[in-house]
This record gives C-alpha cells, sequence and structure tokens, in this order.
C-alpha cells in the first residue's frame, strides 16, 4: 500500500514546479577564482529533513537528476565538463525499485566554468534538481554570481522590469482600519467542510450499496461476533474495526496537506492546469466504463493477500490489517468514488482540508454499518440479499461520473480558451447522459453485467421519473433565452455568458465589467463610483454560484449595475499570455523571482501580495483613491452581500 500511495503521489506531483521561498532546499553561492579564465561556482545546499536531491548520476528510469545549465541567451562563458559532488550517498527506491544516488541534509555541488570573453563580469546559471519526500517537487532557479568576489543584491539581477512592480501590482492602499461589518471568512470556509464531509458521507453510503461492500457487512460482523470470546469483546473489535476503517480514509489524505503546508498557493494552481483537469476527466471515464460493467479497475491482488496474511496477526494490528484489506479489495467500488472525492476536493479552494473532510465522511459511512450491526446483531436479518440491485446501483453511480467527467472537460476548456465546449454545448451533453440513465433506470438499456428485469419496481420508477424530470428541468440550458435559471446547477455549466449564441457582454449577467485593474480604475475616477474588485476564475465553482444565484438577484444586480465600477480579474487565466512588454521579473521581499508572464501570474500575484488571500471568490469594495471600505467578502448568501453592498455604498458617501 506504502509503494501506491507513494508512486501516486510522485506522479501527482509531476505537475508542480516549485520556485517559491516555501521550498524544502535553500542554497547559497560562491565563486573561486582558478584563473584568468576559469572559475568554480560552489552550490551548497540545505535540505529539509526527510527530503533527497537527486545527484546528477542518478538511473535512467528513475527520478529526475540534477542538471546545472547555462540560461538561453547567456553568452561569454561555458561549462568545463559535469560538476563534482560531494555528500552523495546510494538510497534503494521502492518505487523505481533501484538503487538511487542521492543528496540527504546537505550538499556541495561545484561546477567549473571557463570565460569565452574576459570582459564579462557576472554569470548566470541554471540550477534543476529534484527533491522528494512523499511527495517531489521540482527546484527550478537561475542564479546570478559576480566573477569580481563583489555580492550582487539579492542573488538576482535587477532591472528595469523589477520597477514595474508597484505600477503594475502592488496597491498603495490607504492606511486605513477596516469596518467591523460584513461576514466572517471563516464562517465560509467552517459550512464548506461541513458540505465536503456530507457528501462524502454520501459517497460511502452508496459505496456500501456495491457488490464489492455489501456482502462484506454480515460476514465481518459475523466473524466478530461469534469468533470473539464472548459478545462484548466482540462488540469491541467490531467497533475497533470500525475506527481503523475511517482512520485508513483520512491518512490517505495527509500527504496532500504536506503539498498544501509547502505552499499556499500549490493546489490552487494545479486546480486550473489544463493537463490535471483533462486527466480528471480521462480518469472518471474510464471510471465510469468501469462502473458499466464493461472492464474491471483492481489493485493487485498480491496486495490483498499481504494485507489478508498480515490480518491473521490477531489483536489490534490483525484488525488494523483487516480494515486495511476491506479497502483494498473493494477499491474497485470505491476507487472511481474517491477519485471524484480527490479531484472535486482539490479543485475547490479548500484543497487538502476539504479533501479530509471528504474522506472522513467517507470511512465513517463505511465504518458505521460494522459498528452497528456488531450492537444490534438481530438488524442483519432485516438486510436485503445482495443481487442484481447491486450491479444497478454501480451502473447508476457509472453515469454519474461520466456526467462530472465533463465538468473537468470544461474546465480545461475554459481555461484554455478553446471556445469548443459552450454552455449550451455542455449542457446539451448531460441531458444526453441523463436521458441514457433513464432508459437504463426503465430497462429499456443494458449492460454486461445486469440481471434480466421482468418487472419494473416502485422505487425503480419513482427513481426513473425523477431523472425525466431532471432532464426536462435541464433543456431551457440549451436554449438562446432560458425560461429559468438554472440555479441548482449553478457552478457546473460554463458561464452564462459564455455561450454558442451571441452575446452583449463577456461578462456575468451581462453586466459592463473591466478585466484590466488600471482600465477600471481609470473609469471610476471619471464617474466617480466606487469599485468592486472581483478575483474570480474561469474554473471557479463558487463565483459562478455567487454571480448565478446572488448577483441575479433583482435588487443586487441594479446595485452591481448602477453603483459600481465591477472589475473581474481572473486568477487562472495561465493559457492567455501577456504583451512581452508587460511581461516582468517579479522581485520578492526575500530576493527570490516569480516570473509575470501570464494575465494569471499577475492577478494572482496582485491578490496575494496586497490582501494575502489566495482564495476565490474573492471581493473587495475599493474607492477611486483606493481606500477599502468594507470588510472584505467571500463566497456567502444572498442577503449578507446586498447588506455587504449597501454598507460599502454609504462607507463611500461618507468620505466624500
Amino acid at each position: 500500500m506504502k509503494k501506491f500511495l507513494t508512486l501516486f503521489i510522485f506522479l501527482f506531483t509531476l505537475f508542480l514546479n516549485a520556485q517559491t521561498e516555501d521550498a524544502p532546499i535553500k542554497i547559497e553561492t560562491s565563486v573561486k577564482k582558478i584563473s584568468e579564465t576559469e572559475y568554480d561556482v560552489i552550490f551548497n545546499a540545505t535540505l529539509y529533513k526527510g527530503w533527497y536531491l537527486y545527484s546528477q548520476d542518478n538511473p535512467d528510469d528513475a527520478s529526475i537528476p540534477l542538471k546545472i545549465s547555462i540560461p538561453e541567451n547567456e553568452t561569454g562563458y561555458k561549462l568545463v565538463g559535469k560538476a563534482d559532488e560531494k555528500d552523495t550517498f546510494k538510497k534503494y527506491s521502492d518505487v523505481w525499485e533501484v538503487e538511487e544516488i542521492v543528496f540527504k541534509d546537505k550538499a556541495t555541488i561545484t561546477q567549473r566554468i571557463q570565460l569565452t570573453n574576459k570582459e564579462i563580469t557576472q554569470i548566470k546559471l541554471n540550477f534543476f534538481g529534484q527533491v522528494c519526500e512523499t511527495a517531489c517537487i521540482n527546484f527550478d532557479e537561475n542564479f546570478t554570481l559576480s566573477l569580481s568576489g563583489k555580492e550582487i543584491a539579492l542573488n538576482t539581477s535587477i532591472d528595469e522590469k523589477s520597477a514595474k512592480l508597484k505600477q503594475q501590482l502592488q496597491l498603495d492602499l490607504k492606511n486605513v482600519a477596516l469596518l467591523k461589518n460584513g461576514s466572517d471568512s471563516n464562517s465560509e470556509t467552517s459550512g464548506g467542510l461541513l458540505s465536503i464531509f456530507i457528501l462524502g458521507f454520501v459517497g460511502g453510503l452508496l459505496a456500501l450499496l456495491t457488490p464489492c461492500v455489501f456482502p462484506m457487512i454480515p460476514l465481518t460482523v459475523s466473524f466478530f461476533t461469534k469468533q470473539s470470546k464472548n459478545k462484548k469483546k466482540g462488540i469491541f473489535n467490531a467497533i475497533l474495526y470500525g475506527f481503523f476503517i475511517v482512520l485508513i480514509y483520512i491518512l490517505l489524505s495527509l500527504p496532500f496537506h504536506f503539498l498544501d503546508n509547502l505552499d499556499p498557493e500549490i493546489l490552487n494552481t494545479i486546480s486550473t492546469n489544463v493537463w490535471l483537469n483533462i486527466f480528471f476527466f480521462v480518469v472518471l471515464v474510464v471510471f465510469a466504463f468501469s462502473f458499466f460493467g464493461f472492464f474491471e479497475i483492481t489493485l493487485p491482488s498480491s496486495w490483498g493477500n499481504k494485507m489478508d496474511d498480515a490480518s491473521s496477526v490477531g489483536g489490534i494490528i490483525g484488525i488494523f490489517f483487516m480494515a486495511l484489506t476491506l479497502a483494498i479489495v473493494s477499491f474497485s467500488c470505491t476507487g472511481p468514488i474517491l477519485g471524484s472525492l480527490l479531484a472535486g476536493s482539490l479543485t475547490s479552494d479548500g484543497g487538502a482540508t476539504q479533501l479530509t473532510a471528504g474522506m472522513s465522511g467517507f470511512g465513517l459511512a463505511l465504518a458505521l454499518p460494522f459498528a452497528l450491526f456488531a450492537l444490534f446483531p438481530n438488524w442483519l436479518n432485516s438486510l436485503p440479499k445482495s443481487g442484481g440491485w447491486l450491479n444497478t446501483v454501480k451502473v447508476v453511480l457509472g453515469f454519474l461520473e461520466l456526467a462530472l467527467a465533463f465538468k473537468f472537460l470544461s474546465n480545461a476548456d475554459l481555461v484554455a480558451h478553446w471556445d469548443f465546449l459552450k454552455r449550451e454545448i455542455f449542457m446539451g451533453i448531460w441531458i444526453v447522459i441523463f436521458i441514457g440513465l433513464a432508459l437504463y433506470v426503465f430497462a429499456k438499456i443494458k449492460f454486461p453485467h445486469d440481471s434480466p428485469v421482468k418487472k419494473l419496481s416502485f422505487s425503480r420508477i419513482s427513481f426513473g421519473v425523477l431523472v425525466v424530470s431532471f432532464v426536462i428541468y435541464m433543456i431551457p440550458g440549451v436554449l438562446k433565452n432560458p425560461t429559468w435559471n438554472l440555479g441548482l446547477l449553478s457552478g457546473f455549466p460554463p458561464p452564462q455568458f459564455y455561450s454558442i449564441y451571441e452575446q452583449e457582454s463577456d461578462c456575468p449577467l451581462g453586466l459592463d465589467c473591466y478585466k484590466d485593474f488600471e482600465e477600471g480604475l481609470a473609469k471610476a475616477k471619471e464617474v466617480n463610483k466606487p469599485i468592486l474588485l472581483d478575483f474570480t476564475g474561469w474554473a471557479c465553482v463558487n463565483c459562478r454560484k455567487m454571480e448565478e444565484n446572488v448577483w441575479s438577484e433583482l435588487d443586487i444586480y441594479q446595485t452591481l449595475k448602477n453603483d459600481y465600477i465591477l472589475i473581474s480579474l481572473y486568477v487562472d487565466d495561465n493559457e492567455k499570455e501577456l504583451p512581452k512588454d508587460e511581461q516582468f521579473d517579479f522581485l520578492k521581499d526575500n530576493g527570490k523571482i516569480k516570473k509575470i508572464e501570464t494575465v494569471g501570474d499577475k492577478w494572482s500575484t496582485f491578490q496575494v501580495i496586497n490582501f494575502k488571500n489566495t482564495s476565490q471568490p474573492y471581493y473587495v469594495l475599493l474607492s477611486p483613491d483606493l481606500e477599502v471600505l468594507n470588510t472584505e467578502q467571500q463566497y456567502t448568501d444572498r442577503d449578507t452581500y446586498y447588506a455587504w453592498l449597501q454598507k460599502g455604498l454609504q462607507n463611500f458617501e461618507n468620505k466624500k
């Protein structure tokens, strides 16, 4: 199991690239003159405890080796051979099943360079290496060094573009106290955790009704109650078994907390990664067809056999391995549900915290039957017999997985601006999927492992009617002028302005908005109106919910339209490059450089350095001279949001 988790996290973190002050490696550099034309550049690296840096001599088909190179467009010097390494040792990798060459705790790497132009006084070298613990991070950094021995300020060259920082990113906000009314942002976080916990719990209940888990309930409970010395001991063992089930699923989420703590922006960044969303789309489609019965996804049988053998040890350890055996052998049914939970959590603002909440709910739902039936064994007689209905549950879940998959494809389309999965096309695909589900429920189509349906039960007919009603509810979503707002689906389809039909505006609800801060600020000064600064994202579910369920309320809509200048900044617009003359190196306080190359780079950094926040939606009310008019607001309800807007207007009037 450890090998599986390590490999999964390793593959997952190939999407990550650490160019941040929080990377688990710190490097100091120095230069030693050898001759008039040759110098040694010495990299002294310090690694966080438990982390490894991989040598440039690391074997092929293993972790990525260290590489020192000269960045493009740098001339006047060249590398002399490979770098000299100190402090390396060999370590066997369970993931790659080879012996790797690594640095631990510290590393000294010396690269000799030779000048081809004796006039140059400084050089730049790129240091690229992979550092791993539970996760793997790529460290990629350019170092600029003086050959004269004089220190270069902050280890990097500072040119005119660095001066654009204050002009383009850093708001000169007045030093005024924030007013104390408005919602507490923590309330939304706690509410979000409860919601994801409940969703995880529902997912666990659905997993109970699958052929991989349901038959295990009476067998396992009977084992504990009959094999124990007395009834009290049997109940204790069954409850302990349930506890370990919850613990195992919580442990699965812990590696993602490490990524979240390493850099708070990491999960937010990868959640809008185009290729990661496509990856989730493909995975969920595969899971869906697995649920349909065309093939089965299982973990290696040897893992289950090993855990089963370990469970015979007895005592608490044996019970733990029994719980682990359940998690492994039921993976073909629980895996797709967990995959959806993983994808949904990591592509939301809550990140790893929401994942743990969801995993806790999932594990609790799986564990409850084992504890409850141990306490009340007579209930076992009331359980329905295993049969074809279990496969029906799997197929229904397959249709839901397929619908969810297109949400991730839509995220990729929106962020990449491919313009092929418009709102109406998305809704059309969902309508087709749920028509297929309705036909299946009414036994008009069947899948490989379905039993013959001789007569439709009342529950099956009722569920079918519910699905047909949902299809009818979605139909206005493909029309040019919908007859009603699809409030129940807010956040799943693309925004309303992302349409195959011609729209008056490419802003939410047809409002006038600016997607550049300077343009919006200039307009606010011209008309002397306050600013609603809207940090949003193409793939932000809660942003769409706010726009379609809260902003659409008539009084709020009129307030936004008439009383505010709306500036919507898309922090995940990382596929749209800034013009070359607007790209620059952002100099952080610690001297590190972040390249501002895309629209998303610019506005996400804009949000972080001014408001110390990385979540979306995130709303700020400003006067044209950049005074904060009210406490910042996040995802909330209609009444709170309207009161917040009105208080901002009142404060703006009081400052005139």
